[in-house]
């Protein structure tokens, strides 16, 4: 959010939380999204972009499971 008030009160969650599991619905549905241009290009045989979109899918892959461990450890009072 760029508000510059707190709007925790009406999603019952946090900004800060809240930005996080976002970014990790964001990550996981890019990762989604990634694995049918991938097939796109391959179906083209365009090996070039296939593999920038396969690089582009581990990092959303790390990116939500990095988010997810922050998730987890939050959730769990850490």
């Amino acid at each position: 959010m760029t508000s510059s008030t707190e709007t925790g009160g009406v999603t019952g969650t946090p900004d800060k939380d809240y930005n996080l599991i976002w970014y990790v619905e964001a990550c996981l549905s890019n990762a989604l999204r990634l694995e049918s241009y991938i097939q796109d290009a391959e179906r083209e045989k365009d090996s070039e972009v296939a593999d920038l979109f396969r690089k582009a899918q581990a990092d959303s892959r790390k990116g939500a499971e990095l988010g997810k461990g922050l998730l987890r450890a939050r959730l769990n009072g850490g």
